[in-house]
């Protein structure tokens, strides 16, 4: 099929009332096993390198993001290129020349005025550059080993109303909300607020995302994409499956050393899943 914009699959879901999933990268592995796992289930699927994947890589945003988007031509299914959780204007401003079409920035640890302040900011550069940005309002937690906020903690909840002006105010193009999810869970129990996901839907005028959907059962997707998320991210559960059959292969093997014996099953363990999650979606 082709590389195509991040913007263009959001719009194709929010349109058919379904979501997209956007995979984290962070080894060539997972951009094949991604593309596989869509190729299989027949659905258009977003490649995304996080800020954290890239300090992984040395601080270098070219090697990893030429590896992806390599895969991304060669598959057999539309994909998009997103830079994401980017807090560095820096990393921000090298976007364009990579061949990203959106970014997600991530001023959402600030308070409220420098958040937004940054945020349109990062809207004028992407808007000028032709990418597509997403940004994040309340807390989603759980990011870099911080722990998950509990459900009445302060910025636990994105407000509806504040998120309506937060939008009008920075010009962003999606929204990434909180409503009940936490970053890096390993276990699928995280109960989401569906009223407040159809109050969100209501009062925002631009496509919603869920961060931490790794924690989130398959019923909850369904139910939170039925209610209105659109762009729904995926990291967490691609490396419980990489580790799992990592583990499992050279627990069978302890004189194992060539690398392809343990990292093809892995890859193929994070294909099924990714199949599993954009099926269900």
């Amino acid at each position: 099929m082709a590389l195509v914009s991040t913007g263009k699959l959001v719009a194709e879901a929010a349109a058919a009332g379904t979501g997209v999933a956007a995979f984290n990268v962070i080894t060539l592995e997972h951009a094949e096993a991604i593309t596989a796992g869509a190729a299989a289930a027949g659905r258009p699927v977003i490649l995304q390198i996080s800020e954290n994947a890239v300090k992984f890589h040395g601080g270098q945003l070219g090697p990893i993001t030429a590896a992806a988007r390599a895969v991304a031509e060669l598959a057999s299914v539309d994909v998009a290129l997103h830079l994401d959780h980017v807090e560095s204007a820096a990393l921000l401003h090298q976007a364009p020349e990579h061949g990203f079409s959106s970014v997600m920035f991530d001023a959402s640890t600030l308070p409220y005025a420098e958040n937004v302040a940054a945020t349109r900011a990062a809207a004028r550069f992407c808007h000028e550059h032709g990418l597509w940005l997403e940004s994040e309002l309340g807390t989603v937690g759980g990011k870099d080993g911080a722990p998950p906020l509990g459900a009445h903690a302060p910025g636990a909840r994105t407000d509806p109303a504040e998120a309506a002006a937060y939008v009008a105010e920075t010009g962003v193009d999606a929204l990434a909300v909180a409503v009940g999810s936490s970053h890096a869970m390993t276990s699928r129990d995280a109960a989401l607020d569906h009223d407040l996901i159809a109050a969100l839907r209501t009062a925002v005028p631009v496509p919603l995302v869920l961060h931490g959907s790794s924690g989130v059962g398959d019923a909850e997707l369904r139910r939170a994409v039925t209610g209105g998320l659109v762009k729904i991210n995926i990291g967490t559960a691609l490396n419980i499956a990489a580790t799992g059959a990592v583990r499992d292969v050279l627990s069978g093997d302890a004189k194992l050393v060539d690398p392809r014996k343990y990292l093809r099953p892995a890859r193929d363990a994070m294909a099924a899943t990714v199949r599993h999650f954009l099926t269900l979606l």
